[in-house]
């Protein structure tokens, strides 16, 4: 333990400060009335308050300590132990105060097993005094854990809102209320470039960009190659795509045998030009530069996740003269794709891509949910702006 010392009874004076003239028995009645002074009058003050409680909203196995202490107690040494129900006892807190202005203290025992019953005992002595004494004991409290976390309550109602809203969204889609979608110029032109290519009689180059087949980005991007590839079938163009990734490699190559198959010409079909680089982004790019320069592509798709290889792509590309289409939900490389691309999808868009591109009525009921939770959030936003100019706080409502 911390202390040296957590005697039972009251110490006497050191033997050179006795009053040797009086007797024995009065020197330890003035002890007694000393220590009754010091330590106990205070205590019947209600100077402090001591308490444990399971710690709420938790996962289990934690004691949750809290003290307070007035003016009379802020200089001192306090020890907190804790006592289980086979007696064992453990030192929890140890801690000294020098005329602290901080009088509120609580501490969280996470070296406790649920439902096992344990009881905390409050120590205190003045300033160097060796004798402590009990200030407060708890009864026995039992940690548990709980099923619902109540400051999680606003989480909670925004995702059955989030429900809610998907579930009317869909069903108004399936009645046909869903009927405008803002214009996507890079999606439309997908077709131009397609055919621009078709008439040069030069192959399309779509890259899925650099990333694993976990990232969303690359998932979004595969959905437009299904769109892409379909269109390259109907023209009879050839599609490169040289890939970062294994597993994106054996996607991609199964959604254009379908692609070739929906279009009713699975004999064109060339797996050949599916085929895996390296997972190294530099000589992942290096390579698609060279390609770019020996084959000429006559049109070049970037969409999914792009780093700092997204320039070097666009420049070459730009400098062989192809229509370029990028698209990435990468803010930072949006500005290069901006000024080296024909198109680009912003952010979002590359995953309203899908939605667009098929009109499922269950895709534009999820992107129209999309729109209106962020009309939602932007008026609470707003609500809570409002709020705090006039300090109005609803914190305590909200997770009470």
């Amino acid at each position: 333990m911390g202390l040296s010392l957590k005697p039972s009874k009251l110490t006497s004076l050191p033997e050179n400060e006795r009053m040797s003239s009086l007797p024995l028995y009065r020197i330890r009645g003035v002890l007694i009335i000393f220590y009754l002074f010091i330590l106990i009058i205070p205590v019947f003050g209600k100077q402090f308050n001591f308490k444990a409680f399971d710690t709420p909203n938790d996962s289990g196995n934690s004691i949750s300590i809290y003290l307070t202490v007035t003016d009379n107690f802020s200089t001192g040494r306090y020890v907190i132990y804790r006592i289980d129900e086979d007696n064992n006892e453990f030192e929890v807190v140890n801690f000294e105060l020098s005329d602290s202005k901080i009088l509120e203290f609580s501490f969280i025992d996470s070296n406790v097993k649920d439902g096992v019953g344990y009881r905390y005992q409050l120590y205190y002595t003045k300033k160097n005094l060796s004798s402590y004494f009990i200030l407060s004991e708890t009864s026995f409290i039992y940690s548990s854990p709980q099923w619902y976390h109540k400051k999680k309550t606003p989480v909670l109602i925004g995702i059955l809102i989030y429900v809610l809203v998907l579930f009317l969204s869909i069903l108004l889609a399936k009645r046909g209320g869903i009927k405008y979608i803002r214009k996507l110029p890079g999606l439309d032109a997908i077709e131009d470039a397609v055919g621009r290519a078709t008439e040069m009689g030069k192959p399309v180059l779509y890259l899925t960009g650099l990333e694993r087949i976990s990232n969303i980005a690359t998932i979004a991007s595969l959905d437009i190659l299904a769109r892409v590839s379909k269109k390259v079938a109907e023209y009879e163009t050839p599609l490169l795509i040289p890939c970062f990734d294994p597993i994106v490699l054996i996607i991609a190559r199964e959604i254009v045998r379908e692609s070739y198959s929906f279009t009713g010409k699975p004999d064109i079909y060339n797996e050949d030009n599916i085929y895996y680089i390296t997972g190294n982004p530099f000589g992942y790019v290096a390579a698609v530069d060279g390609i770019m320069m020996r084959e000429k592509p006559a049109a070049n798709f970037y969409l999914g996740a792009f780093y700092s290889d997204s320039l070097i792509l666009a420049e070459t590309g730009a400098a062989t003269g192809a229509i370029q289409i990028a698209g990435t939900d990468s803010p930072i490389q949006l500005p290069f794709f901006i000024a080296a691309c024909d198109y680009t999808l912003l952010g979002e868009e590359l995953y309203a891509a899908s939605a667009y591109l098929s009109r499922k009525k269950e895709l534009l009921g999820t992107l129209k949910t999309l729109d209106i939770m962020k009309i939602l959030i932007m008026i609470f936003i707003l609500l809570g702006s409002i709020l705090i100019t006039f300090e109005i706080d609803i914190t305590g409502f909200l997770i009470r």
